[in-house]
């Protein structure tokens, strides 16, 4: 079955998810003679950045979600189909979707990434990932939900096991949402719960490599690692995990630690569709693209974001997957698609780094630019700062600021629900 959409003599653009890619190519199409057929699961945009934010309590999901149709209102030449999309058949330039068939002139794949668990197949079935808004809201249900445990059952080590978390990984996701953790714990959770002694509550952070955001300058390491002490994480370096069975987390060095709430951030994939040739798959489950974002193969699909592997002499293993990136990929690869479209060259890819942050709570953050690094005060406001002006909208800004500046002098995380507990 073939999906009604409007008919059009100009070329139509597929492109496939609502992500910081997908949104930035879209933007920058927005007065050219070409149809944009957008598809997505979600009918919003989420700020992945921000995930651990809701999952921790300091911000309500639909401060970190915008609506698809509202970011694009006004834009003519866009339309936006809810769905799910399970195939691309090249060979006759169409889409298998949830709602029946797309066809397309162009195809850009923007995926983005999901959780990637090596292999370890315990810790898929029993620890939570937070790649999604959905998970985030869930994993925030969860915590609290084993709070409410604890209140119930009178052994003192199964206390604790309720109330201690592991977090699998140790780059910005994972020193992010362990720092969030470990203020949740010191500020908020002893208020809520008085009658339990929350001293009992052990965060984890679990790196299998030397140090901390390896990613990010050794000072940045370092001072993410001082800063995580401070709040009271227990850091463990060069240890992986083996096993989990629901509680007793094993580490490659024979340590157990017992918890029931494991996070996993310890990798990403992306999240390829089947239909193209399986040989443009890159390590990490990252579609081959060429300096212009064409598929290895094909003439009329591309890949940008996260879900796209450019490798280069500079970028051996594909670009870094974040949000600059996919945005930079987004805008050039707009313009590509108008170069072919009128028949003009191709301009190749060049990622301009606008350097890297993350935040270890309140008054702590670490950022690298080119030339300079900043820790602690100054580099937690620049956090701020950019994080706010990436949202989406003016709306999403205005509450988020209200919240930060509600949290920063009221030590205070309102939105401390329940919303669907998980039955583990």
């Amino acid at each position: 079955m073939i999906v009604d959409i409007p008919k059009t003599n100009n070329p139509r653009i597929v492109v496939i998810g609502g992500g910081f890619a997908g949104i930035q190519l879209t933007k920058m199409l927005k007065n050219e003679d070409v149809q944009i057929v957008m598809l997505d699961k979600n009918n919003f945009h989420t700020f992945i950045p921000l995930l651990y934010q809701v999952a921790t309590a300091g911000l309500e999901p639909d401060s970190i979600a915008f609506p698809l149709r509202k970011i694009f209102k006004g834009q003519t030449n866009f339309l936006f189909r809810m769905a799910e999309v399970f195939n691309i058949k090249p060979e006759i330039k169409c889409v298998e979707t949830s709602i029946g068939d797309i066809t397309y002139d162009y195809l850009v794949i923007a995926t983005g990434s999901k959780s990637n668990f090596y292999g370890l197949k315990d810790f898929q079935a029993n620890a939570i990932p937070m790649k999604s808004l959905v998970e985030a809201l869930n994993l925030r249900s969860f915590i609290l939900q084993k709070f409410e445990k604890a209140l119930l059952t009178n052994d003192v080590k199964e206390r604790e096991h309720l109330m201690s978390v592991v977090v699998v990984g140790g780059g910005p996701t994972g020193v992010e949402i362990a720092g969030a953790l470990a203020e949740l714990k010191n500020h908020i959770l002893a208020n809520d719960y008085p009658e339990l002694d929350t001293r009992k509550m052990q965060i984890h952070l679990i790196e299998l490599l030397p140090r901390l955001m390896a990613s990010m300058s050794n000072e940045s390491s370092e001072k993410s690692q001082l800063f995580l002490k401070q709040l009271g994480v227990n850091i463990w370096l060069d240890t992986g995990v083996k096993s989990y069975d629901g509680l007793n987390v094993c580490l490659t060095s024979g340590k157990i630690i017992q918890a029931y709430t494991v996070i996993w951030s310890a990798g990403v994939m992306g999240a390829t569709i089947p239909g193209v040739n399986g040989n443009t798959l890159l390590k990490g489950d990252r579609i081959k693209v060429d300096s212009f974002s064409k598929v290895a193969g094909y003439e009329n699909i591309f890949a940008i974001g996260d879900v796209a592997g450019m490798i280069s002499d500079k970028f051996p293993d594909g670009h870094p997957m974040l949000a600059p990136v996919a945005v930079q990929q987004g805008e050039h690869l707009a313009k590509n698609i108008l170069n072919l479209i009128h028949k003009k060259e191709l301009q190749p890819f060049v990622y301009k780094n606008p350097g890297a942050m993350a935040t270890v709570g309140r008054n702590r953050a670490v950022v690298d630019l080119q030339y300079f690094k900043f820790q602690g005060m100054f580099a937690w406001f620049i956090w701020v700062f950019v994080h706010l002006m990436k949202l989406v909208s003016f709306r999403n800004r205005l509450v988020v600021f209200v919240n930060w500046v509600w949290n920063y002098f009221s030590y205070d995380r309102g939105i401390r629900l329940i919303i669907k507990p998980l039955g583990k």
